[in-house]
């Protein structure tokens, strides 16, 4: 049952032969350089960061520019949303994909296991390996080789509004239950409790650990994510809908809750280091950062737990322009870019020397979720890990808009995830 029928390998050949047409190198090897023997031509770099982080990486990328005057980066913005479904038809049509990306770490193995990306061991995209925090080495790995250069770690945590709890006389909630008890307290203050996102199943994976579950036990090959655990992940969401303590939206989640939560609609939020910039933008938080608050997620009935997330640097194996984008991915992962992008983002570095940086270390924000990030659980790194989610948003808006019922969903996403996982034995 569930035994696979031998593509994987297929398609990867295909994909190969598909990006061996991308290039058009001065020396059909990727290479360019000038009479000097200096790095030249351009750099394409595709970045997924949201409004309130591209414009330092574009500035940092275009410095790289500085470093290699004959090299020209093109820097181009593409919508996160958009960017993984769009480099696989630009590296899968052998034209238009970027020389480099910044790759979210459950596409790593997917673009991989295609074919569309350059292996970087043994090239000066690699430096220093041994400064990385294991877990986010461990996502740039794929069938023994090396796809991708940590970039950002991250993980979920519980967003507050310090005054919107101490105007209710609440405390910051441990758990999803210490949530709905509250809501009582802050409605006389004409304040929803929590902002839960439904529309993005990333979301929903604090609710799935909180009750012991998983999507995969990836070691045993099981698929899990229709066990018991799941289908009482999406009850408690439910349950935190139907309490009036959460308001959710299931179409337009990232806009809805920032805009909720930074206008004091809402008194608490889940997100992540990339949010914190925007958050402090808003009119409950500019010009009093102190008001913002970060603690765990909380907890459900079996536990607390938040996803290992973030971003590499990964090369496009049809690039006409290897050896430039090898140091391009070398400089843009480097201590010095990882030490400028926490102290302007507060994003968090993926080298181990970056965090004894005393800019780094006293960074409010790094000191809550470094040690989140420590106990974070690890997705599955395997090539069909970045599909394992779209199953879950399905039946999240199915649960949240009452059209399925949440065991029904936990069962509907485990077959679905039994059509995904076609090689090997996973039953």
């Amino acid at each position: 049952m569930r035994r696979g029928i031998g593509t994987t390998a297929l398609v990867a050949a295909i994909a190969l032969a598909a990006t061996a047409c991308g290039g058009g190198g001065d020396s059909g090897d990727g290479e360019k350089k000038n009479a000097n023997g200096e790095l030249s031509g351009t750099v394409e770099f595709w970045d997924t960061s949201g409004d309130a982080e591209k414009a330092f990486f574009k500035k940092v990328a275009e410095e790289f520019e500085e470093k290699h005057p004959e090299v020209d980066v093109k820097y181009v913005n593409v919508p996160f949303g958009e960017a993984s479904n769009k480099f696989k038809n630009a590296a899968g049509g052998g034209s238009g994909a970027p020389d480099v990306m910044r790759t979210e770490v459950a596409w790593v193995a997917d673009f991989a296991s295609l074919g569309y990306l350059a292996p970087l061991d043994d090239t000066s995209a690699v430096d220093n390996k041994d400064d990385y925090l294991p877990q986010a080495w461990g996502s740039t790995q794929y069938d023994g080789k090396t796809y991708a250069v940590p970039q950002v770690i991250d993980t979920l945590a519980l967003f507050y509004n310090k005054g919107l709890l101490e105007k209710a006389g609440v405390e910051v909630p441990q758990s999803v239950e210490e949530i709905k008890d509250s809501t009582d307290a802050f409605k006389k203050n004409d304040v929803t409790p929590f902002y839960l996102r439904g529309d993005d199943p990333y979301w929903f994976l604090p609710f799935l650990y909180g009750e012991g579950g998983d999507m995969l036990d990836a070691e045993a090959k099981k698929i899990t994510v229709d066990d018991e655990p799941g289908a009482k992940a999406f009850e408690v969401m439910k349950d935190l809908v139907d309490s009036k303590a959460a308001i959710t939206d299931t179409t337009n989640g990232w806009e809805n809750m920032q805009k909720s939560f930074k206008d004091g609609k809402v008194a608490m939020m889940v997100n992540g280091p990339w949010a914190i910039e925007d958050t402090l933008a808003g009119k409950q938080f500019k010009g009093d950062e102190d008001n913002l608050g970060v603690a765990a997620v909380p907890a459900g009935s079996a536990g607390q737990g938040a996803p290992q997330g973030g971003h590499n640097y990964s090369v496009y194996a049809g690039s006409d322009n290897l050896d430039a984008s090898y140091e391009f991915v070398k400089y843009m992962s480097s201590a010095e870019v990882q030490k400028r992008t926490t102290e302007e983002l507060s994003l968090l570095p993926t080298r181990t020397s970056v965090y004894e940086e005393k800019t780094v270390k006293d960074n409010q924000m790094v000191q809550f979720f470094k040690p989140a990030v420590d106990k974070a659980v690890e997705r599955p790194w395997i090539a069909e890990g970045n599909s394992l989610f779209e199953p879950l948003r399905v039946q999240m808006a199915d649960v949240l808009t009452g059209k399925t019922e949440p065991e029904a969903a936990a069962e509907k996403a485990g077959e679905e995830y039994a059509k995904l996982l076609k090689d090997g034995d996973w039953k």
